[in-house]
C-alpha cells in the first residue's frame, strides 16, 4: 500500500510503498476515502523539517533537554546514534479520515465491514491507503454525511473540546484568535452553542469566512473595527471568552486576550502559540487561563486509547470517540457546515506536491483533503490479518553453517532500541544477512529495510517461520509478546535472540520451556548483555577467582518514566522491573557464577522503589536497589562486589577498578558506555553458524526470568520466594 512520510533530518516528503497494516484484536482495518490535511499542525512538521539541525534544536528546545539528558546517562556516542537514528527515519503524517471498514478485529462488535467510519490519531489515522484504528478511535459516521465532510471529524474533536473548555452560555459574547482551520469550526461551534462570536485574523479571506459562517464580526488584531465590535456586543464589559487559536511565535494573541477580555472571563489556549503571559494585566481581571489537550478525555492514555477501556459516562461525559461522534452528528444536522471550508481536494498519487505547493505558499488554503481511489468495483482479495500459524517443520539441532554461507536473520519488531541498539551491529557484519523485517506497522518496517537493508519487509510473521532459509530470529516486541513469539519460533526450527524479559509470567516461561522440550530445540538467547560488556568482563578477571561467599550490591538509578510510556502499561506489560530487573539480576549471577536459590524483595509506597536481595547457595548475597526517585544527573548504575578481602568497583560502564593486594583502575575513560551489545551479538551470531552452544546456558536463562517473576510475588507476600529447583 502507499503512505505519505517525511525524513525529519532532510525534510524529504515521499508517498512509500509499505506494507499493508494486519488486523489486530480490539480494533479495525480501515480502507481510507478521505483524509483531511491539518493545514495548521502538519505544516508546521513540514516545515520543521526544512530547518537546520540547529533550526530543529531552537524550535524544539524540550526535545534538546532530553537529548542533554541522555548524554549523561549514555554518553554522546550511544546519544548519537539514537538522535540520529530517529531524525534519520520516515515519520508518518496525518490523524483525521473517513473510510470504509475492510476488515473487523475479534472483540469488536460495533461495526462491521462495509461500515463508514471517521477515525483519529497520528498513528492510526494516517494519510495512507490502509489504516488498522483501536476501538475508541473510531466512530461510525452518521446516514447521509458524505465521507469528505466526515473526514474532518478529528479536526472538529479538537475544536469542540477547546469549546468545552471555555464553558459557553447562552448569550455570552466569544473573542476568537486565529481563523485558520481549527478557528473557523470554532467559530461555527459557538455560534450554534448560542454565542455571539467576535474573530481576529490578519487575513481578509478568512475573515470573511469567518462571517459567512456565523461570526457577528471579524477584523485585523491590530484594528479598532474588533475592539468596537467587542465594546458594542459587551456593553463594554469585555468578551466572556477568548479561544486560541492561533500559532506561530508573536505574543499578541495572549495581549490581545487580556485588553479585550472581561472581569474573571476565560481564556482557552487551543493552539501552539507563545504564552508569556503579561501578570499584571492578566492579575488584575484574574484571567481563568485554560489548556485544551486535542480532541478530549482519553487522549495519550494508552489503555483507553490502545486497549479500548472506556471511561463511565457517568464521570466522563465527553471523551475523544464522544467527541468525534458528537462532532459528526452537529455536521451531519447542519450545525456545523465544512464545505466552504474545502480550497482544495487533491488525488492521493499527488500527495508530495499538495504539500509542497502549501509550503510553498503556491496553495493558500484552509482545509485539503486527499481523495483515494475508490476500490469498490475492484476484484481484489481483501487484506487479510497475518496468519501466525506455526509452521509444520522437522525440527533438530542447528548443524554448522557451510563455510562462507551467510547467518540469515530475521527482526521482528523494529523499535527504537532495535534500530539503535541492536542492528547498527548487525548491518555491516560480515556473514550476516539480514532477510526479513516484520512488523505490526507498516511505517518502521519500511524504515528498518532502507536504513538498514533487509531485503524484505513484511507484516505477516507466518512467512518468516516457515522460510527455511532464516537461520535465526530476533524478538524485538513489546513485553507481553515476547513468550509467544519465542515459543513459535522455536517449535519453528529457529535459533531465536528475545529481548528481555523472556516470559511475564510463570505460565508463559512454562510454555516456552514446553516448546523447546516438544521441539527439540534450545537454541536461544534472552538480551543480557551486561555480562558481555568489556569493562566488567575485564575487572571480573582483575577480581580473580574467590574461595569465600561474597556481597554484591548493584544500585540503579532507573529514574521517572516520561508520560505515556508503556512500560506504564502494568496490566498488559507487566512490571516495570519485570521488563527489566532481569538485567541486573543476570549480571549479578554471572559475577557470582550461581543462580539465586531465594528472593526477597520490599518495596516503598506504590513499588515505585525495590530492595531486591538474591540468595546464593555458598551463602552468597546480592541485594540490588531499584530506585525511580534520584537524581537524573547521578549516574544509572554503579556496582560493588566484595569478597575475600578484594572490592570489584563498575562505575556506570565508565570506569571500573579493584582493590586487594594490587589496585587496578581501568586505564582510561572509554569514548562511549559498552554495555555489551556488539559482544553479545557476535557470541549469538558464532553460536548460530558453528551451531555450537548458546552464549549463556538455558538453565541460567531460565533461572534469571523465575527470580525476576518472584520479586512481584515477594512483593505481594512479603516473605522470601524459595526458587524451586535452583541450583
Amino acid at each position: 500500500m502507499k503512505q505519505v512520510v517525511q525524513n525529519y533530518k532532510s525534510g524529504e516528503l515521499a508517498l512509500l510503498d509499505v506494507p499493508a497494516p494486519g488486523c489486530k484484536p480490539g480494533g479495525v482495518l480501515v480502507r481510507t476515502s478521505y483524509s483531511l490535511i491539518s493545514t495548521g499542525t502538519e505544516l508546521m512538521k513540514v516545515s520543521e523539517a526544512g530547518m537546520s539541525m540547529l533550526g530543529k534544536a531552537r524550535s524544539r528546545p524540550d526535545q534538546v533537554a532530553k537529548v542533554m539528558q541522555s548524554v549523561a546517562t549514555n554518553g554522546v556516542p550511544a546519544t548519537y546514534r539514537k538522535v540520529m537514528g530517529k531524525l534519520d527515519s520516515y515519520t508518518p503524517l496525518g490523524y483525521s479520515l473517513c473510510g470504509v471498514v475492510e476488515q473487523v478485529g475479534p472483540g469488536i462488535d460495533d461495526v462491521k465491514v462495509g461500515d463508514l467510519v471517521a477515525c483519529a490519531g497520528n498513528e492510526h489515522a494516517l494519510h495512507a491507503e490502509l489504516n488498522w484504528v483501536p476501538k475508541n478511535l473510531y466512530a461510525r459516521v452518521p446516514d447521509g454525511l458524505a465521507p469528505r465532510h466526515a473526514a474532518f471529524g478529528t479536526v472538529g474533536s479538537i475544536a469542540l473540546q477547546g469549546v468545552r473548555q471555555g464553558e459557553p452560555q447562552l448569550g455570552e459574547v466569544a473573542l476568537v484568535v486565529g481563523l485558520g482551520l481549527i478557528g473557523q469550526l470554532v467559530v461555527q461551534l459557538l455560534a450554534a452553542s448560542g454565542v455571539r462570536v467576535v474573530g481576529v485574523d490578519p487575513d481578509p479571506v478568512r475573515c470573511e469566512l469567518a462571517e459567512r459562517l456565523g461570526a457577528a464580526a471579524c477584523g485585523d488584531p491590530e484594528s479598532a473595527a474588533v475592539e468596537a465590535a467587542v465594546a458594542e456586543l459587551t456593553g463594554g464589559h469585555g468578551v466572556d471568552q477568548v479561544y486560541l487559536a492561533a500559532g506561530g511565535g508573536s505574543n499578541q494573541p495572549v495581549e490581545l486576550a487580556a485588553r479585550l477580555s472581561r472581569d474573571r472571563g476565560r481564556v482557552v489556549d487551543i493552539g501552539k502559540c507563545r504564552l508569556d503571559l503579561p501578570w499584571n494585566a492578566y492579575y488584575e481581571k484574574e484571567l481563568d487561563v485554560r489548556f485544551s489537550r486535542s480532541y478530549g478525555p482519553g487522549r495519550y492514555d494508552p489503555e483507553y486509547e490502545l486497549e479500548g477501556r472506556d471511561y463511565p459516562i457517568g464521570y466522563v461525559r465527553w471523551t475523544e470517540r464522544r467527541n468525534l461522534a458528537c462532532f459528526l452528528d452537529l455536521t451531519a444536522r447542519g450545525s456545523v457546515d465544512v464545505e466552504p471550508l474545502v480550497s482544495h481536494i487533491a488525488d492521493f498519487d499527488d500527495a508530495v506536491e499538495t504539500y509542497r505547493r502549501l509550503k510553498d505558499g503556491d496553495l493558500k488554503a484552509v482545509a485539503v483533503l486527499f481523495r483515494y481511489p475508490d476500490r469498490a468495483g475492484e476484484a481484489e482479495t481483501p487484506a487479510q490479518a497475518p496468519s501466525v500459524a506455526v509452521p509444520a517443520v522437522t525440527v533438530q539441532r542447528s548443524p554448522a553453517r557451510a563455510a562462507g554461507t551467510p547467518v540469515r536473520l530475521a527482526f521482528v519488531g523494529a523499535g527504537n532500541y532495535a534500530t539503535s541498539m541492536l542492528l547498527p551491529h548487525l548491518a555491516q557484519r560480515d556473514g550476516v544477512e539480514l532477510s526479513t523485517v516484520v512488523t505490526t506497522t507498516a511505517l518502521s518496517a519500511a524504515n528498518a529495510q532502507r536504513k538498514f537493508g533487509f531485503a524484505e519487509a513484511t507484516t505477516d510473521l507466518d512467512a518468516v517461520l516457515g522460510d527455511k532459509s532464516v537461520d535465526a530470529v530476533f524478538v524485538v516486541t513489546r513485553h507481553s509478546s515476547h513468550a509467544e513469539l519465542t515459543r513459535k519460533a522455536l517449535l519453528a526450527g529457529k535459533a531465536v535472540f528475545v529481548e528481555k524479559p523472556l516470559a511475564l509470567t510463570e505460565d508463559e516461561l512454562a510454555d516456552v520451556l514446553a516448546a523447546v522440550e516438544e521441539s527439540g530445540n534450545d537454541r536461544l538467547q534472552v538480551g543480557f548483555n551486561r555480562r558481555f560488556a568489556p569493562l566488567l568482563q575485564e575487572a571480573r578477571q582483575r577480581f580473580g577467582a574467590r574461595t569465600g561467599p561474597a556481597s554484591l550490591r548493584y544500585l540503579v538509578n532507573a529514574g521517572r518514566l516520561q508520560h505515556g510510556s508503556w512500560y506504564l502499561q502494568q496490566g498488559t506489560e507487566g512490571s516495570r522491573f519485570a521488563g527489566e530487573g532481569g538485567h541486573f539480576i543476570d549480571t549479578a549471577s554471572w559475577l557470582l557464577d550461581a543462580d539465586p536459590v531465594s528472593v526477597y524483595a520490599v518495596a516503598t509506597s506504590g513499588n515505585d522503589d525495590l530492595q531486591v536481595v538474591l540468595r546464593y547457595p555458598d551463602g552468597s548475597t546480592a541485594t540490588i536497589s531499584y530506585v525511580t526517585t534520584g537524581a537524573p544527573g547521578f549516574p544509572k548504575e554503579t556496582l560493588d562486589l566484595v569478597a575475600d578481602g578484594k572490592v570489584l568497583r563498575l562505575d556506570d560502564f565508565v570506569r571500573a577498578s579493584v582493590y586487594g593486594r594490587k589496585r587496578w583502575v581501568s586505564s582510561r575513560l572509554p569514548k562511549a558506555r559498552d554495555k555489551g551489545q556488539n559482544a553479545e551479538l557476535a557470541a549469538f551470531i558464532k553460536a548460530v553458524r558453528t551451531g555450537g552452544p548458546m552464549p549463556v546456558p538455558l538453565q541460567s536463562l531460565v533461572a534469571t526470568t523465575a527470580a525476576t517473576l518472584a520479586v512481584q510475588a515477594g512483593l505481594a507476600g512479603g516473605a522470601p520466594v524459595t526458587l524451586a529447583g535452583a541450583r
